[in-house]
Order: structure tokens, then C-alpha cells, then sequence
């Protein structure tokens, strides 16, 4: 794919929407020029997306110098209009297929592509003029709906109302109609207007805004509905836009929405996105972030504000009443009932907001830093999913905020770097052995990346200091911009960064941020003297636990790969390798070994309990297999599990565990009464096994374990699609009466596919957010909203990783049902978990309190 914008920004954006598709190449230039350096020697491209800029000449004639290339003669082409466009559809060239405007590219680009190429032939540069609608007929309807509200529904409908003609895709997934129930019906049967009869609606079509009822799969929606006269395949016809009243609070749209808001803010104006997010989702009229200093009582700082409307006359900081209040500690949520603030607050008073929420930036001593209003002139939805919407980007606010102070601090203090602010190599080391010593006790994995300037030394030799200074400025800015806020980033020494991606779940996540920093690094750069430069970088990289289990033998190989990138060709990233014998020979005697561990007793069972958030009780366990390895001790499972699923093993020493398990946990409920649930991970491997059920059903024949108490745990990054069989071996297991579990909740991409698609009795929240509650706010409030939506979604949560009391004491607060972790207990054998239910037995017998 190709994108050309001169806006970096737009190129930005572009390129960010299009990358979570996980296509295998974009390319991404500011011209035609630009486009060709980039093209040179490649095959074709599948779509170009081009932006119109300006009085739009440029962006045209950009568009003939693209088709003359032969890698896009017959690629379709999406016009995107910048905000500074002053041309239209109207004006486009022939040879673009389909258009939208640069506000709606979140929402509307992929679902563009896909039906591009669902229109376009199967080859030929014939293809290039057909797909572009007719502008006197299609486009004149299709612009009515672009500048709609993010979330907008609509509908065609001939002018008496008798037929839908069209619809958009927002309201087949609101209505949770099928096309059928829709397409060619009355109008009547599916909006019913208030206090004004549809013939007039219809009639007049003058773009007022009408109260109505939408029809829903389950009952209706209220909202307000506008209608405008439109030609549609050349007659006319009535478009009707339908603006529910719980568009942007719908608790799919949350759930998306906290996931953006949470990956947001890693760049140089880290406010600036998120406050977007938040205006764009929740269509927001005015919104307003401050920040203050708890140590002093100088005037709070406005850093950036919104207002949807006509210039004001702002009160003072110390008039708005609310302000105050929410600078002191106190959180304000009002869903419709906003302009009674107004009695004593001249800035609402102005503003005439139904709906006003204000919450106090907390940092993570809880003193307030800062504050977050926001407002609609209608209310603000259903509080229940806005909430932690808004309590998310308080969170991701507090946070940005937080960090700048630490590093202003950081540079008095010597650990960060001056000249770019980030960490430097001291400060670096310490976070990297911290790390170390968590993955050691979570077993989780991670990579580290070090990062080389190509050439760098030519630009201080031939454009002097200053301007190595600003590259240097330029590429901590787009180094930022490419990770995560979880993740770290340091300038090591002189050219050379390092980089931290924590919490890995595939190694090709780390190959798709190395990809995107190469790409992100050949972009152009402009110096302050005029000049122009295109900065390139050589990637190493490294993982733990794979390649090594301390500090220096990670960096030391992450450098090694960088300079086999450099000894390609410089401008690539490759990835540590030992000697191929020596991997093969390593790997080779791993899995021999493994092939009897079972036989010679070298793997054991262990038990983790899971006890109840408010009784501390222990209701379940998690079985978890370990490798005794009589020369190496005890193996990784992050090792040892994959060469398992690779060779095949997985699946008897899956079956093993299961049977052991399952019959150790039927002993002790026939030992104490209790009637524990048992937890089991399936591998992929397994969950593609045509006779798993058979499998199943078989064990706990034979150990007598009731089905209700066998709980299957999926990992969440296994794909639907990639995994044949997947939904009906699960529903398959449910109806034998076992439960179903999503692992690692919330560290995947199909978080709510899983929910809806699977029969998903419970979630386990992934360790990676509960050990960061008390540190990082964002991960609170994904906790947070993870457990609201869950409980909602009536499936029970488990938090994994409870490590200490703070953990505790937030997940039972948030009602979270279970918890799991070393602060209750660490996994234990099979001997030491019969004595704790001993001990448990002892406690209940004598009348004391049970505590796991």
C-alpha cells in the first residue's frame, strides 16, 4: 500500500489505520518524488491513498505523476481531504475510486478499502475508471453523510418513505438488524417519529433535527433523526440520518474507545490525541484539561481547551466554581442535570451544558495534579459505560502530566539524558534489571531493541553539531511515537538507542514495531537552516527469556544483531540468532529429553489457588506443569511449551496434565467437601485436535470429576481464524457442562470477538495490568472497565498477578469475584496444596477465620 500526504500529521494517521490491519508493507511519502524513490524496483501496489490539500492543484497533478508510475497504473485510489482542502469531491480526477474526509478516517478508511476492492475487477488498468460513482448521481448523497457525527446511521428511502434504498454499516451494527429486515421495507417500520407526522418529514426535508424511535433487534432506540433531499442512481430520492441517543455510549464503542485511549499520548503532544479521542468518540462540546502543582497554591495552568461554539469571555480559574472543586479532590458527574451547576459557576453558566463531568488527575501518591472537564449540550449517555471512559482518560492525562515532571526532575538529578529528555544509560540499566527481576518471577517475556543512526557522523562532520543535535531531537520524537506508553525508550550514548517492548505475546508484535520504527526513521527531515535529510536507522533485537536470561548477554546481542543489520545494508532490522547448529543441536536434545520427561517423572503439577475477593475463601485452583530437568533444574515454561507445540508433544503431555489434574482434584473433594474449580490450559495445538471432546469427556470419565468443576482456560492471543475448529470444540466442551475461560485478557486483539463469539464463562485479566494498579493509572483504569464491562456481559473475572495489598484492596473495590496471585499464594506441588487445604480444614473446624 502506498500513502502520499505532505502533512506528516495526515501521513501519520493514515499510515496508523491502515497498519492495524497488519498489512505486510506501507509505504508512506510526502509526494510523487517521494513515491517513486520508495517504489523503485517493487512490485505492484494494491491501493494508493492520496491526500487533497490545498486548492487542491498540487494533490492532482500528484495523482497523473502516480498513475504514469507502473506500480500504481492499476492500483485504486482513495482521496482523503486534508482539513486545509478547499476543493470537493466534484473536482476529483476520473481515476479516483471513492473519497472521505479527513475526519472520519478512524471510522470510515478500512471499511473505504474493503469496498473498493469488492468493486474493482480482477486485473487490468481498465479497472482504475469504472470504480468511481457518477458525481451528478452518487456522490451528491454520499457527501451528504461525511460530515455527519462519527457514529451517524443512514439510511436512502424514496421520496414517499415506501422503500429503504440504501444503508450504511453503523446502522446494520446499532440496530443489530439484518439487511433483509431493512432493504426495500417502509421507512415507518423502522423510525416513528414524535410530534410530527413522517409526510411532513419527508416533505419538507430541510435537515431538522426530529425526536424519534429507531427500531432495534430487541425493542428501539431513542434518538433524533434529520432528513434532506438527495439524487440516488439518478432520481431523487430522501436521505435520512439517524443519531441515536446512545451512539457514542455503546459498551462495544467503550471498550474500543479505552483501547485507543490507552495507546495514545506516546508522541511529543501526548494531551492532544487523547483529548481528540475523547471530543471525536463522545462528541463532546467542550472539554478542558488543567494542571497544578499540590506542593504550591500558584494559579492552576490551562493546557489545552475545546469548545464547540462562539467565542466567550472565560472566567478566571479562581471563578469557575467546579474548577475548584474538582482541583480539591472532588469528582463531579452530571448526565443531564448540568445547568443547575450553573446557579454558581458563571463559566457553566455561559456554556449551557445538560451534561458536565469534571475529575481530579490524580498522581500515583493520589495528590491532585490537575483536572479534567468535559461537556455536551445534551447529556452525556449512560453513565455507567462514560464513566470509565472518562475516569481511563483522566488516568492517561495524570500520566502524561507526571512524566513530564519526572523528567524535569530526572535532568536535575542527572538519569536523564538533556539534550533529548530521555532516560540515559544509568537509568536505562536500573529499569532493565527491574524488569529482569519481574519476568524472572512472572515469567514474562520481553525484547530489547538497539537502535543504530546510519552515517550519523557524516552530518556533525558536514553540518556541525547543531544540526546532529536536531536529528537526534527528531528521532527521540519519532521513537516515542512508535512504542508503547508501557514500554522504554533511552538514549544510550552518542547515536545509539535502546528500547524495552514489555509484556510479549508474539514475537512477531516485536517485529511489527521494528518494521514501523525502519519505516518511520526514512522519512524526510527538515533542519532548521532548510536542509533535508532522510535519517536512517539499523535495528537489533533480542528476547527474553529466548536468547538470554541477564541484562548484559540481552544487550550484547541485541548489538550483535544490530551490527548484522548494518552488515545488510544499514536500514533494517534483524533479529539475534545463534549459530544455527547450535540452536538446532540446543533445541534438538530439549525435545529428546522431552519425549521422557513424562515416562521419568521430570514434570509435576502445580496448583495455584484462587480464592474469593470478598470472603478470601479458596474457591478454585489453576493447574500449571512444571520441568524438572535432572541436569538443566527446573525449565521455563516460555521455553520448553513451545517446543512442545512444535514438535507435537503438547498434545499427550496436554492430555497428562489434564488427567492428573483432574483426578488430584476429585481426590480432595472427596477428601474436604470442597468443590474447587479446576482450571486447565488449552494450547492451540490441542484446540485443534479433532477428537478433544472425546479426549475430555474420557478423563473425566475416568477420575470421576464432575464436568462443572473442569474450567478449559484459551489463551486470548489464539486467532479464531487461524485455529480450525476453535468455536466448535468450545461450544462443544460447554455443552459436555465443562466452563470456559479467557486467558491473558485484554493483551490480544480479539477481546471482544472472544466475548461474542466464544462461550465464555469467565475472563482472567492478564498479570500486566493488575502488578501495575498503584503505578500506572491507565492500567487501572482498564482493570476498572474491564470488570464493569465483564459484569455486564454477565461473566465472572479472575485477576491474575495479586502481588500486594494496595492490588488487593483496588480489585475488591472494583468488585472484582476473584483473585490469584503470590500475595494469596504461589503456585505449589501437589503435597503443599493438600496441606494448605489441611490447614484450611483445621481453621474451619475450630471456628477461626479462613484465609487462603
Amino acid at each position: 500500500m502506498l500513502v502520499v500526504a505532505s502533512h506528516r500529521e495526515l501521513r501519520r494517521r493514515l499510515f496508523d489505520v491502515l497498519d492495524r490491519e497488519d498489512h505486510d508493507r506501507i509505504l508512506s511519502a510526502r509526494d510523487a518524488a517521494h513515491a517513486a524513490i520508495l517504489l523503485a524496483g517493487r512490485g505492484p501496489v494494491s491501493l494508493v491513498v492520496l491526500a487533497f490539500e490545498g486548492d487542491g492543484r498540487a494533490s492532482r497533478a500528484c495523482c497523473e505523476q502516480l498513475r504514469a508510475m507502473e506500480s500504481c497504473r492499476a492500483a485504486p485510489m482513495l482521496a482523503v481531504f486534508a482539513p486545509d482542502c478547499k476543493t470537493g469531491p466534484a473536482l476529483l480526477p476520473e481515476s479516483v475510486a471513492d473519497w472521505l474526509d479527513s475526519t472520519n478516517i478512524e471510522r470510515d478508511l478500512v471499511a473505504r478499502w474493503r469496498r473498493v476492492l469488492t468493486r474493482q475487477p480482477a486485473s487490468g488498468p481498465s479497472a482504475v475508471g469504472p470504480l468511481r460513482p457518477a458525481p451528478e448521481e452518487t456522490l451528491a448523497y454520499r457527501f451528504a453523510f461525511d460530515d455527519e457525527d462519527g457514529d451517524a446511521e443512514w439510511m436512502i428511502v424514496d421520496p414517499a418513505g415506501d422503500r429503504v434504498l440504501d444503508l450504511n454499516a453503523a446502522l446494520l451494527r446499532h440496530s443489530q438488524l439484518a439487511v433483509t429486515d431493512l432493504l426495500g421495507k417502509p421507512l415507518a417500520q423502522l423510525l416513528a417519529f414524535e410530534g410530527v407526522e413522517l409526510e411532513q418529514v419527508l416533505g419538507e426535508a430541510d435537515r431538522h433535527w426530529y425526536p424519534c424511535q429507531r427500531r432495534t433487534r430487541h425493542g428501539t432506540d431513542t434518538g433524533l433523526a434529520n432528513a434532506r433531499r438527495v439524487r440516488h442512481r439518478g432520481r431523487d430520492a430522501v436521505a435520512i440520518a439517524f443519531r441515536s441517543d446512545r451512539a457514542e455510549t455503546r459498551g462495544e464503542a467503550a471498550l474500543a474507545l479505552l483501547s485507543r485511549i490507552v495507546q495514545s499520548g506516546g508522541g511529543v503532544d501526548p494531551h492532544a490525541s487523547t483529548a481528540r479521542l475523547l471530543v471525536d468518540e463522545l462528541s463532546l462540546d467542550y472539554l478542558a484539561l488543567w494542571s497544578a502543582r499540590p506542593e504550591d497554591s500558584a494559579t492552576p495552568m490551562r493546557l489545552l481547551q475545546h469548545w464547540e461554539g462562539e467565542d466567550l469571555p472565560w472566567p478566571s480559574p479562581q471563578e469557575q466554581v467546579s474548577l475548584r472543586r474538582v482541583l480539591g479532590g472532588k469528582s463531579m458527574f452530571h448526565v443531564e442535570d448540568g445547568r443547575r451547576l450553573a446557579e454558581y459557576d458563571p463559566l457553566l453558566q455561559s456554556l449551557q451544558l445538560e451534561g458536565f463531568a469534571g475529575l481530579p488527575l490524580l498522581d500515583e501518591r493520589r495528590s491532585v495534579i490537575g483536572a479534567l472537564l468535559v461537556g455536551r449540550r445534551r447529556g452525556l449517555g449512560r453513565a455507567e459505560i462514560v464513566e470509565p471512559v472518562l475516569h481511563c482518560a483522566a488516568a492517561r492525562f495524570a500520566q502524561s502530566i507526571e512524566l513530564v515532571r519526572t523528567r524535569e526532575q530526572g535532568r536535575a538529578e542527572g538519569l536523564l539524558d538533556a539534550l533529548t529528555g530521555l532516560p540515559n544509560r544509568l537509568l536505562f540499566n536500573d529499569r532493565l534489571e527491574t524488569i529482569l527481576r519481574e519476568a524472572h518471577r512472572t515469567g514474562e517475556c520481553f525484547a530489547v531493541l538497539f537502535l543504530d543512526l546510519d552515517n550519523f557522523k557524516g552530518i556533525n562532520d558536514t553540518l556541525g553539531h547543531a544540526a546532529g543535535d536536531q536529528v537526534l531531537r527528531v528521532v527521540t520524537q519519532r521513537l516515542c511515537s512508535s512504542i508503547r506508553a508501557s514500554d522504554t525508550v533511552a538514549r544510550y550514548a552518542g547515536d545509539e538507542f535502546t528500547v524495552v517492548l514489555r509484556h510479549i505475546i508474539k514475537s512477531d508484535d516485536v517485529l511489527r514495531v521494528a518494521e514501523k520504527i525502519v519505516q518511520v526513521m526514512e522519512a524526510p527531515l527538515h533542519l532548521d537552516g532548510g536542509e533535508e535529510l532522510q535519517v536512517t536507522a539499523s535495528i537489533g533485537v533480542s528476547f527474553f527469556p529466548d536468547d538470554a536470561s541477564d541484562a548484559d548477554t540481552l544487550l550484547r546481542h541485541a548489538d550483535e544483531a544490530m551490527y548484522a543489520a548494518k552488515h545488510l545494508g544499514r536500514n533494517n532490522f534483524q533479529i539475534y540468532e545463534m549459530s544455527q547448529d547450535q540452536a538446532q543441536q540446543q533445541d534438538v536434545a530439549l525435545i529428546s529429553r522431552l519425549r521422557h520427561a513424562e515416562r521419568n517423572g521430570e514434570l509435576r503439577v502445580f496448583y495455584q489457588p484462587q480464592v474469593d475477593a470478598g470472603t478470601e475463601d479458596i474457591v478454585g485452583m489453576e493447574a500449571l506443569v512444571r520441568w524438572e530437568h535432572p541436569e538443566l533444574g527446573g525449565i521455563s515454561p516460555g521455553v520448553f511449551i513451545p517446543l512442545a507445540e512444535e514438535s507435537g508433544l503438547i498434545v499427550s503431555i496436554g492430555e497428562w496434565v489434564l488427567r492428573t489434574a483432574c483426578a488430584q482434584a476429585h481426590a480432595w473433594e472427596r477428601a474436604y467437601g470442597l468443590r474447587l474449580r479446576l482450571g486447565v490450559n488449552l494450547s492451540a495445538v490441542q484446540l485443534m485436535e479433532r477428537n478433544l471432546l472425546e479426549v475430555v469427556a474420557g478423563v473425566l470419565g475416568e477420575t470421576g470429576l464432575d464436568p462443572e468443576l473442569l474450567e478449559l482456560e484459551v489463551t486470548e492471543s489464539i486467532s479464531i481464524k487461524e485455529v480450525p475448529n476453535l468455536v466448535e470444540n468450545l461450544e462443544g466442551l460447554h455443552e459436555l457442562g465443562c466452563r470456559i475461560a479467557i486467558d491473558d485478557f485484554g493483551t490480544g486483539a480479539a477481546s471482544l470477538d472472544y466475548l461474542r463469539r466464544l462461550p465464555a464463562d469467565r475472563i482472567k485479566i492478564d498479570q500486566s495490568f493488575v502488578r501495575n494498579i498503584g503505578i500506572d493509572p491507565d492500567d487501572e483504569a482498564i482493570v476498572r472497565a474491564t470488570i464493569e464491562m465483564a459484569h455486564r456481559l454477565k461473566r465472572g473475572v479472575v485477576a491474575e498477578g495479586v502481588e500486594i495489598e494496595q492490588h488487593f484492596e483496588f480489585l475488591r473495590a472494583n468488585q472484582c469475584d476473584e483473585l490469584q496471585g503470590y500475595l494469596f499464594c504461589r503456585p505449589l506441588p501437589q503435597s503443599s496444596f493438600e496441606r494448605l487445604l489441611a490447614e484450611r480444614q483445621r481453621l474451619v473446624e475450630s471456628g477461626g477465620v479462613v484465609a487462603a
